[in-house]
């Protein structure tokens, strides 16, 4: 065998080599992102994915594009008027639950965006926006401003307001509330994000005050009158 002939080889064998270990590095790296993704995401990662049919890629790809996009927005703070006004007005929304729940709902809704828009995300009249952003950041409770709004924007078609309906607008706002903690805390998302079902004892004595005046009709049906 000739001189040339074992170095075209030996060629041949190098490339062949760094070829199978720049795929490995670049399937490492692919791991690497869904894992963070994945753990960034928590609960808005999987409905991403099943959204996609299952398609993980096509989903850490709308993911990573939202957190290219909003992942350095910073949270303008709340002072301590502004959060016991947002307060205030969260308690008026429940309270009017209990005599108009498809209205109560659609005030949840309007007042989520204007809260969101006055901390810093993307106004609410770009919603699809404003919930992509808000998801880099409140991933573990974005879905309940999600619900709130679909069901906030079923009830123009009329629906009735009891039974099954009044349950669903219900649970919607239960849900809500989540994300309006969240958005009236002193602490950021992305902490709160991480804490779990821990970060639900409230933090001060203003959402202690909201919380108390939570109306019984938020939690269980109520008797109809006669």
């Amino acid at each position: 065998m000739s001189t040339g002939l074992i170095i075209l080889l030996i060629v041949i064998a190098a490339v062949v080599v760094l070829g199978a270990a720049a795929a490995l590095v670049v399937r490492g790296r692919g791991r690497r992102g869904g894992t963070s993704l994945k753990r960034r995401f928590g609960p808005e990662y999987e409905r991403t994915v099943a959204l996609h049919d299952g398609d993980t890629e096509a989903a850490e790809r709308e993911l990573a594009e939202r957190l290219e996009r909003h992942g350095d927005l910073r949270e303008r703070p709340l002072d301590g008027t502004e959060r016991q006004r947002y307060a205030d007005r969260w308690t008026a929304v429940q309270e009017h639950f209990v005599d108009s729940p498809r209205e109560a709902v659609a005030e949840a809704d309007r007042l989520l965006g204007e809260l969101a828009a006055v901390r810093g995300y993307p106004d609410g009249g770009r919603y699809e926006e404003q919930l992509a952003a808000l998801s880099v950041h409140h991933a573990d409770h974005v879905d309940g401003y999600r619900r709130v709004h679909r069901v906030a924007g079923a009830g123009a078609g009329g629906t009735s307001e009891t039974g099954a309906g009044t349950e669903e607008l219900r649970a919607a706002l239960l849900d809500a509330r989540a994300l309006f903690d969240d958005l009236t805390s002193t602490e950021s998302g992305r902490h709160r994000a991480s804490a779990g079902k821990d970060r639900q004892a409230p933090p001060t004595a203003s959402r202690s005050h909201a919380r108390s005046h939570m109306p019984w009709a938020l939690h269980r049906s109520r008797p109809k009158e006669s």
